[in-house]
């Protein structure tokens, strides 16, 4: 979310690699009302990377929620737990759906889950009306 300029074969392929799927919520880009952004995974001020490996598909509601943010407390036990890294973790390990509810299965899992409000009504109401 930072204003970083990305080149738009490095905006395809990190497109292409996510199949067109926002990758922390899974909403298809298609569907959405406003364009996919590009994050970056690790934010810049973090000392994270403007390259494929540090950037994701995600949608304005995951961005702007996540922020800069690296991680938070995982609402099951309180501890700290760092956010889910796409590029190193597989989004199937730590997440599943039950309806239209997204399930963390683990502590980033959870508190990817919390932070980005990826659950909240209006977003359960989007997924219902996809359905």
């Amino acid at each position: 979310m930072s204003g970083t300029y990305i080149p738009v074969n490095l905006r395809r392929l990190v497109e292409e690699r996510a199949n067109y799927r926002y990758e922390y919520c899974q909403l298809p880009a298609g569907v959405a009302f406003f364009p996919h952004e590009i994050d970056h995974v690790i934010a810049q001020k973090h000392g994270g990377a403007n390259d494929a490996n540090n950037l994701a598909l995600t949608c304005w509601r995951c961005n702007r929620y996540k922020g800069t943010d690296l991680g938070s407390f995982d609402p099951e036990t309180g501890a700290f737990s760092f956010l889910f890294n796409p590029r190193t973790q597989k989004w199937a390990e730590h997440f599943t759906f039950l309806e239209l509810n997204l399930l963390g299965l683990t502590p980033s899992g959870r508190t990817t889950i919390r932070l980005l409000q990826i659950n909240n009504d209006e977003r359960l109401a989007e997924r219902h009306r996809l359905r």
